[in-house]
């Protein structure tokens, strides 16, 4: 699969600068949103590329041993009730995505709870719930790479089930401790600069985490040529399952909306396992954990919205739908000058 990620196709993006040159609107005047054209051309190595719709959204869901150090107020089991709500369509994500036209698809890749399987529910669990990374690895290479295919596997079905747009979804309760960790690891940054407030904790449990980030880097080696390597020391399997989908999502030449800071996080180890995957990511939203800003820079990516959300699910992701699709559906109705009649400059 990673063999088979090539970069963008430059003769499509060279025909779409072409098209746009020749719609009616002054030059560059849609802003982000041609560039962004642009590449979803060179994804789909034609011009233009087709409209992102139907869309899919998968939310990987998966506990984690860090709970045990205090990161989080919020109760593990939580994390399995989610996945309920999810299911019965009572989520934020599930409201988003009805309002979009989107399918919302729960991947329990390492839930703690049993879960068994279900409609709307893909079994797809490694392990129940990661080992503490603060001291040992959180997983195994093997889990690592069997999360990785599991997240991969959900890409290829969706997409053979007509999907034309990946979104990235999450649910885990402490995941964004690991994240937080994975960044740092994958750009260098310090702690403190990449680790949030995730569900809204208090200024001692923030402290907390930040200690519990950097006691979990420092007992490590890590080598961000080894992004295997890296999930398996402080990494979640919810982190792999997505890295795995986007890689997925990317063999497929599928755009891959990202959700928040556990996608950005999942995006760099997807990035180091397969640079050019990078053409097929899309950065939904800015998510308020300062992690996912860092995460996205160090990729190059811009966010197309920016309304200080940090819930996860995909809702971001979820929210930029509209977006990429206009940017689009640009290419596909927007008249030339010569065909509408138009005077140019």
């Amino acid at each position: 699969m990673i063999d088979g990620i090539g970069p963008l196709d430059e003769g499509a993006m060279s025909a779409a600068r072409a098209l746009h040159a020749r719609l009616t609107k002054p030059a560059g005047s849609l802003g982000a949103l041609e560039e962004l054209s642009v590449r979803l051309a060179g994804l789909a190595g034609q011009c233009p590329p087709p409209l992102p719709e139907p869309a899919a959204v998968a939310v990987f869901a998966g506990d984690h041993g860090v709970h045990a150090q205090g990161v989080t107020p919020w109760p593990q089991e939580v994390t399995g009730q989610m996945v309920a709500n999810f299911l019965s369509g009572g989520a934020v994500v599930n409201a988003f995505a009805r309002q979009v036209g989107a399918s919302v698809t729960v991947v329990d890749v390492g839930v703690l709870e049993d879960l068994g399987e279900g409609p709307g529910l893909i079994a797809a669990k490694v392990r129940a719930g990661t080992r503490d990374m603060t001291t040992e690895p959180a997983l195994t290479r093997d889990e690592v790479s069997a999360a990785l295919e599991a997240g991969a596997r959900v890409a290829f079905r969706l997409v053979d089930e007509g999907a034309r747009a990946l979104l990235t979804g999450d649910m885990g309760i402490a995941n964004t401790t690991p994240a937080a960790a994975l960044i740092a690891a994958f750009t260098g940054a310090e702690p403190e600069a990449v680790t949030g407030r995730g569900t809204g904790i208090d200024d001692y449990t923030y402290a907390r985490k930040v200690a519990v980030v950097r006691a979990a880097l420092a007992h490590h080696t890590l080598d961000p040529a080894d992004p295997v390597g890296v999930l398996a020391a402080v990494g979640g399997l919810e982190h792999a399952a997505i890295a795995g989908f986007i890689l997925g999502g990317a063999s497929r030449r599928v755009p891959v909306i990202l959700d928040g800071v556990i996608a950005a996080s999942a995006a760099l180890a997807a990035a180091a396992l397969a640079p050019d995957a990078v053409g097929a990511m899309v950065a939904g939203h800015r998510s308020a954990e300062p992690g996912a800003t860092v995460a996205l820079a160090h990729l190059g990516l811009e966010p197309l919205i920016d309304l200080g959300m940090r819930l996860g699910e995909g809702t971001g992701a979820v929210l930029a739908l509209p977006i990429v699709a206009s940017a689009v559906r640009v290419l596909h109705e927007v008249a030339t000058f010569d065909s509408a009649g138009v005077s140019e400059k």
